[in-house]
């Protein structure tokens, strides 16, 4: 489902999305409200939500759709300039952050991944974040091992527990113990919150 104020950007995605072979669009929204009506019926997988729209902002509105359907995954449509949003729209649940003006294999990988149950991050979007921290303290890090660094690292990839375990030569249950540890560590809620942290405390390096 596509959510965006822009009639021209929401149809041109529409019509870009529609080339792939994976993916189908089953419903656009013009703001936040909109979108609430309409998940009820539409019930789509994936959301692509625009963060600043009139009426009801994305923040809310991803914040009020899942507390109504907690396994919808949420994919937020930013702009440079939007990184004061970021951490809400983590708090609000949302599941992957790309830049408007991504290429469409992005978005389409963006989408698939997200799907897939994994978080996905712009890496330009979190170059962006990262120059904006550097006009301000990075936030405290707590004490994580050696071992717990690596595995943040493999998240911040887009790793899932079983692809970590099989890098790392691990079981896969010591692999949700080090995550468990990492979210405790971290006061993070969740695995978006987990690669905010990662890039401020710059335990995750940028490509």
């Amino acid at each position: 489902m596509l959510v965006d104020d822009h009639t021209l950007f929401r149809n041109g995605l529409k019509t870009l999305l529609e080339e792939s072979k994976h993916i189908k669009v089953v419903s656009e929204a013009v703001n936040g409200k909109d979108f609430l009506t309409k998940i009820r019926s539409q019930k789509p997988d994936v959301v692509l939500l625009d963060i600043a729209m009139p009426v009801m902002d994305g923040v809310e509105a991803a914040s009020q759709a899942l507390s109504l359907y907690p396994d919808l995954k949420i994919i937020t449509l930013s702009m440079y300039g939007d990184e004061n949003y970021y951490n809400r729209m983590v708090e609000a649940g949302a599941k992957g952050f790309i830049l408007k003006d991504s290429e469409i294999d992005e978005v389409e990988k963006a989408i698939i991944t997200v799907n897939a149950g994994r978080t996905y991050f712009s890496q330009e979007l979190l170059q962006s974040l990262l120059e904006g921290l550097k006009k301000e303290d990075s936030v405290e890090k707590n004490a994580l091992s050696e071992r717990e660094v690596d595995v943040l690292q493999h998240v911040c990839r887009g790793k899932s527990n079983i692809e970590i375990a099989d890098e790392m030569c691990l079981s896969k249950r010591t692999v949700e113990k080090h995550r468990a540890n990492i979210m405790e560590k971290t006061h993070c809620k969740n695995t978006a919150s987990l690669v905010i942290f990662a890039v401020k405390n710059h335990l995750y390096e940028v490509k």
